[in-house]
């Protein structure tokens, strides 16, 4: 399964990665925005936004190419590890 998440914090990235790796996920993690981002996001299984730490232009940019595909989208306020593993887990079982 393939995972994008957008927000968070830049020291949790590897983290984020790691949670992913355990799940067989193969995660892409942007805090930042990129200059390109709706392009390297792509189409991933699923789309992970943590609200509080992303800004809204962020937000629209990531969402803007969802439409046209079939990417679960989940929007969680908290982006600590627990709440991304929370996520994975859901969405593994609805697999």
């Amino acid at each position: 399964m393939s995972v994008v998440i957008v927000g968070g914090h830049d020291r949790m990235v590897s983290q984020y990665k790691k949670i992913c790796k355990s799940h067989n996920c193969k995660a892409k993690v942007f805090t930042q925005m990129a200059a390109n981002l709706s392009a390297q996001i792509g189409s991933p299984d699923l789309l992970i936004l943590f609200t509080n730490t992303v800004s809204h232009k962020m937000v629209k940019c990531a969402l803007s190419d969802m439409d046209k595909t079939r990417t679960n989208i989940v929007r969680c306020h908290t982006s600590s590890g627990t709440a991304l593993t929370e996520i994975l887990e859901e969405a593994l079982q609805a697999v």
